[in-house]
């Protein structure tokens, strides 16, 4: 089993990977079939419409998560990855004025957001909660071709062949090409480990070198993952006033960090101040994802800002803290992430909050324990304490925006990470659940788990705050 570290971290836009970032991805590949892929074709006849339907949660909680923006801003041949976040509002006002989209390398289609885009509630698409259909169609009306796109978590996204041709083992996203470590367990990753005398983090670099990434390209790559998480942290440092979306939500971490940076002088200090400048990493980050900046999926945006204040927390605070450290926490971290996606789900569509914020504390304290030189035992434990103290978490965002209580969520799961890395160091890494069975128990919570509680804002706190 193989997933990369670059898929598991992906640089994109808030404010969801799996409602604004899948999307906007679906609706790339729906541009590459209707002018490149293989169905049957009219003699003579183009398309020249394009129309687009959400279903499940991407209907319910589309609007709050930005799902119309990002079809408009894909079928506009955008990506998550090298969009200009400042350039936004200036294109999707281009389709609301001309009722057309103009990818580059297409002909302009007709799309009158208005028409043609969809949220519709009461169809709900059998493969998954965040489903969406494209149709292009002649310019007399003529549907031509149709295809349903599944966005799973993360910023991936299958189509209902793709989905169905996988079998109930196998990750739909999972490449199953030969890798010299291929653990798709946490108990097969400690057996390999044994039998090869490597981390955790050196089979996963073994594995993406094997994979075609040359080792200095795999560096970079890392190093700029986390380049681009810290940056999202600076801009969320920066950013003041209400985030949008009508709630009123004050952005809070910049006063947070001024203060923080004010008391550092202070001849006495409460020690419980450090777990305030891991709240408020976490904080700035998400806060930029609310906002629609540019973050990195960790393992999706909804969860970004545990895996950077943790990384800081290292960094910051930690003896002997250093790059090679954070390349092995990210490694780390993203062998984590890989065996939760391929088990079970990183989205909270499927299993509620449990799948975001609980895959991210434990990816991050995995990553944790690993930089600061734990054994493969204790890195699983790590992960496994993160993860079972998340359990049951729905995901229930208010208004259906990733603000309430997601900001905070990220505070407090990167205060859990750390702390589950501290109680496995003092350990010997034998623990009575192993993280497998901790895995299995998510995925089974989250299938039974009401779908109100999983990311529709139709139950939870998105009822119960009644000023909303």
């Amino acid at each position: 089993m193989f997933l990369s570290v670059f898929d598991i971290f992906k640089i994109g836009i808030g404010p969801s990977s799996s409602h604004t970032m899948g999307p906007m991805v679906a609706a790339g590949r729906f541009l590459n079939l209707i002018r490149d892929g293989d169905w049957p074709r009219p003699a003579g006849v183009e398309p020249a419409r394009i129309a687009v339907s959400l279903h499940g949660s991407l209907a319910f909680t589309g609007k709050g998560h930005g799902s119309d923006r990002a079809i408009l801003l894909g079928l506009m041949g955008e990506s998550p990855r090298d969009i200009d976040p400042f350039r936004i509002d200036e294109i999707i006002a281009e389709v609301h004025e001309t009722g057309m989209v103009t990818p580059a390398g297409h002909p302009a289609y007709q799309f009158n957001p208005g028409n043609d885009l969809v949220f519709d509630f009461e169809t709900p698409l059998p493969g998954h909660a965040n489903g969406m259909r494209f149709s292009a169609f002649a310019a007399d009306g003529r549907r031509l071709v149709q295809q349903i796109y599944y966005s799973v978590g993360g910023g991936f996204v299958v189509t209902d062949e793709e989905l169905a041709r996988t079998s109930a083992d196998d990750s739909p996203v999972t490449d199953t090409s030969p890798v010299p470590y291929p653990f798709a367990s946490a108990r097969e990753m400690l057996a390999m480990g044994e039998s090869s005398g490597l981390s955790i983090a050196e089979m996963k670099e073994a594995n993406e070198i094997a994979r075609g990434q040359e080792r200095q390209g795999l560096v970079s790559g890392v190093e700029r993952i986390w380049d681009e998480m810290r940056a999202s942290v600076e801009r969320g440092l920066s950013g003041e006033g209400d985030l949008p979306g009508g709630l009123g939500v004050r952005r809070r971490a910049r006063e947070l960090h001024d203060r923080l940076q004010h008391e550092s002088g202070a001849n006495a200090l409460q020690p419980h101040r450090v777990m305030d400048w891991l709240s408020v990493y976490a904080m700035a980050v998400n806060e930029e994802n609310a906002a629609g900046g540019k973050i990195v999926t960790a393992p999706t945006n909804g969860a970004a800002g545990v895996v950077p204040a943790v990384v800081h927390y290292y960094l910051d605070h930690c003896i002997g803290a250093s790059r090679e450290g954070v390349r092995t926490f990210i490694l780390t971290a993203a062998a984590i992430g890989g065996i939760i996606k391929h088990n079970a789900s990183i989205s909270g569509a499927e299993v509620g909050c449990q799948g975001e914020v609980g895959s991210a504390s434990a990816m991050a304290a995995a990553g944790l324990a690993a930089a600061l030189g734990a054994a493969n035992a204790q890195i699983e434990n790590a992960a496994e304490i993160a993860l079972e103290h998340h359990l049951g978490m729905t995901c229930d965002p208010i208004a259906g925006l990733v603000q309430v209580p997601c900001i905070e969520r990220n505070a407090l799961g990167a205060v859990k990470a750390v702390t589950a890395a501290s109680l496995a160091m003092r350990g010997t890494g034998d623990h009575f659940v192993p993280l497998d069975k901790c895995i299995e128990t998510m995925r089974q919570t989250g299938r039974d788990m009401h779908e109100k509680y999983k990311e529709t804002s139709k139950g939870g706190l998105a009822v119960n705050v009644i000023e909303c």
